[in-house]
């Protein structure tokens, strides 16, 4: 295979990575602060493409301030899900938390489905999507937003968790709830925030996503692999988020090159069991392992 093509399947592999990444920095944000799996995120991302669509197509309003008022949505039913749903079952074990999530992501898909319909959605990008030519590799600038995106939101959460208090006040509430209640670390304040922030990161996912799938009820199937990039990384990493996210990007478009479809999934599947027995950790995660 020639060079060019070569890094031009790379940096594909690089875009898709990026929508994965933010997708398993998800996962981490809630399981980070709260210690909850959360499988509705899926169906959160789905629903910011949906509002977004709703505010842009049939209401018109400016595509910027749609996508802004979309991610705002996600984050307050999100942070609704925690208080109405979530903190009624705090203290309970964690598989009866994954259960839970599991039926809220079929609430919500319902929900979707009653509201919109199945049909398929076209939704504008931010950015206008052209080509852009560097060193003789084509460049899109639907790919290129969706990398910074990233890059701004990973660095920014991370500066979070490591320099304000909110952040440290978060993941101590994630070693653990009672000690930190004990020391006057409001608690519940701090899952409410953590289930909101969690939820715009996807529907920003979605939203970026969106452009180049379609908007469309099936766009939860995603929480699968960004479920896999949050394992991969860590579950407790938030640039572990990032290089899973990377990492399947590139497995996905490389086997995709070379082999079929079908086989480019297995792919992907493969190197996720292969990489969990030979880091049950993570590629980036440390500390006690729990038993879900």
């Amino acid at each position: 295979m020639p060079l060019d093509t070569i890094l031009q399947v790379a940096l594909d592999g690089i875009s898709v990575g990026a929508i994965y990444a933010l997708v398993g920095l998800g996962f981490v944000l809630t399981y980070k602060s709260a210690e909850v799996i959360n499988f509705a995120l899926g169906d959160l991302l789905m629903f910011a493409c949906f509002v977004g669509w709703t505010l842009s197509v049939p209401l018109g309003l400016p595509l910027w301030l749609a996508l802004i008022l979309a991610i705002a949505a996600t984050g307050l039913m999100g942070g609704l899900i925690n208080h109405t749903v979530m903190e009624r079952i705090v203290g309970q074990p964690q598989f009866a938390q994954v259960l839970l999530t599991i039926g809220i992501s079929f609430v919500l898909r319902g929900g979707v489905f009653l509201i919109w319909g199945v049909d398929q959605r076209t939704l504008d990008s931010l950015v206008p999507d052209r080509s852009l030519g560097f060193l003789g590799l084509s460049i899109r600038t639907g790919h290129l937003q969706i990398l910074v995106v990233t890059l701004a939101l990973v660095a920014a959460l991370y500066l979070f968790f490591r320099r304000t208090r909110a952040g440290l006040a978060m993941t101590a509430v994630a070693e653990n709830q009672l000690a930190a209640y004990l020391m006057a670390i409001p608690v519940r304040r701090y899952i409410s925030l953590v289930w909101v922030m969690s939820a715009a990161v996807a529907g920003a996912a979605g939203l970026m996503l969106a452009p180049m799938l379609l908007v469309d009820i099936n766009l939860w199937t995603v929480v699968i692999k960004g479920l896999i990039v949050a394992v991969i990384g860590g579950f407790h990493s938030i640039p572990g988020a990032l290089l899973g996210g990377l990492l399947i990007g590139q497995i996905e478009q490389f086997s995709g090159v070379f082999l079929d479809s079908e086989l480019s999934e297995l792919c992907v599947y493969a190197t996720f069991f292969v990489l969990l027995a030979l880091f049950p950790r993570g590629l980036m995660g440390a500390g006690q392992m729990k038993r879900v």
